[in-house]
């Protein structure tokens, strides 16, 4: 009996037809990132548990309900939840930190979290971050939120705002610790069980918490900006200052304090509100302590990550403009033996200069195999059958357009048929009266 096995709930399959949106935001984020000067570092999915439980916090909802632990033998991982401790944990067994700084590095990686699928929330994400580490300067910070910014307005997305805060330091943060557990305390059984245990270990979680009855007892909170030391206050003039010279709108909301406990000082949110509650498509801050806490030497750093499923929710939801999926560039179309032998030797050079080049592979008609072309929206098809091979030459043909163009099927076919695809090209720049830039897979 067959087993009909499915995907695991909180995952999803990206079909080879929207498969061209997730390049589009895979080469805008990875492009604007090495134009600010970083690098793409690659790291493992698992790591060592240690590696969360120390740098996430072990009073997070990721680390106390949503990491995925594995056990073989006498070994445990887990399944990186996020990925600001794996990159810095590779920068730091790979001697990145004692090259030039600042150590900037960004990368594309799957995560894993436990958590009940919703639209915008799976249990394996997809994750866009970078980080850069050695300098503790606002100017750093306003770097990486004008990066994001940049990735923002070049995806095409609108209604996007920026939330900034900061949450200070280890010592300006234990006075508004005090004031935070003064808060609460009156109200301790009206909490959840989850903030009556952060209320004794890390006060600041319950600004975070998603429970209504808790969000409206924390509204009328402590502000952590009224308990800033002076560095920490100047920092966050500087950076107001710093975006405000960029022309860059920001509301400074004091209830942002990130998931996540490594985060020091500056903190900062891009939300929209176009898809539901699931409204932060890039969360990000500064996190000072973070490679001190791994064995590191002290040095200051900050990143970001941006949800790739959250941000195709919301393009899709503005009909953002997308790069061209790539297209079969030519489809031969044969009738023989000798014919078919013909379109594999033309289509090989056709490939090796990047072309995308198909013919027959089912021992189709000549009717089917044109409506399959048609199908799968080839650029341009020639038939190939006795009567062509015996001329040296055949019907280059437009299928957009109809139109036909006599082709050599000799050695130099390729050339000629770049000829073509070209003249094509600048008909379209100058029907559209200027440049046009297509994004279709390879260079031609």
């Amino acid at each position: 009996m067959a087993i009909n096995i499915k995907r695991p709930n909180g995952t999803e399959d990206v079909l080879p037809k929207d498969v061209y949106k997730w390049h589009t935001v895979e080469k805008i984020t990875r492009d604007t990132a090495e134009s600010f000067g970083f690098s793409e570092l690659r790291f493992p999915t698992f790591e060592n548990t240690d590696l969360f439980l120390r740098s996430v916090g072990e009073t997070t909802d990721v680390v106390q309900k949503e990491m995925y632990t594995v056990k073989a033998k006498e070994t445990e991982f887990t399944l990186r939840p996020e990925g600001t401790a794996g990159a810095i944990r590779a920068m730091l067994q790979n001697g990145l930190l004692n090259e030039a700084l600042p150590q900037k590095i960004f990368y594309i990686i799957s995560c894993f979290r436990h958590e009940r699928p919703q639209a915008g929330r799976l249990r394996e994400f997809h994750q866009f971050g970078l980080e850069m580490a050695g300098s503790p300067a606002p100017t750093a910070d306003a770097e990486v939120i004008c990066l994001a910014k940049n990735i923002l307005d070049r995806l095409g997305l609108k209604n996007i705002e920026l939330h900034i805060n900061s949450i200070g330091c280890p010592t300006c943060r234990a006075k508004y610790h005090e004031a935070l557990k003064a808060f609460f305390e009156p109200h301790k059984d009206e909490l959840c069980d989850t903030c009556k245990e952060r209320l004794a270990k890390n006060p600041m979680r319950l600004l975070d918490c998603k429970s209504p009855e808790d969000r409206e007892i924390a509204k009328d909170a402590p502000v952590i900006l009224d308990y800033l030391c002076e560095e920490c206050s100047e920092h966050f003039a500087k950076l107001k200052k710093y975006l405000d010279n960029a022309g860059i709108a920001y509301t400074v909301d004091p209830k942002i304090v990130r998931g996540l406990d490594y985060y020091t000082k500056t903190v900062f949110e891009f939300i929209t509100t176009e898809i539901g509650a699931q409204g932060t498509v890039c969360g990000g801050g500064r996190y000072d302590g973070l490679i001190e806490q791994l064995g590191g030497q002290h040095t200051p750093a900050l990143g970001f990550g941006m949800g790739i499923e959250r941000l195709l929710l919301v393009m899709d939801k503005q009909n953002c403009d997308y790069l061209s999926s790539k297209k079969c560039d030519i489809y031969f179309a044969t009738m023989g033996d000798a014919a078919l032998e013909k379109a594999m030797e033309l289509t090989r050079g056709l490939r090796e200069y990047g072309y995308c080049a198909e013919y027959d592979l089912m021992g189709r008609g000549i009717k089917a195999q044109m409506k399959y072309a048609n199908k799968i929206g080839a650029v341009y098809t020639v038939v190939l059958g006795d009567n062509e091979l015996a001329d040296g030459k055949a019907k280059l043909k437009e299928m957009e357009s109809g139109k036909e163009t006599e082709i050599l099927i000799n050695d130099k076919f390729t050339s000629n048929f770049e000829n073509e695809y070209f003249n094509k090209v600048l008909d379209v720049m100058d029907a559209e009266g200027g440049p046009m830039f297509a994004f279709t897979g390879e260079d031609k």
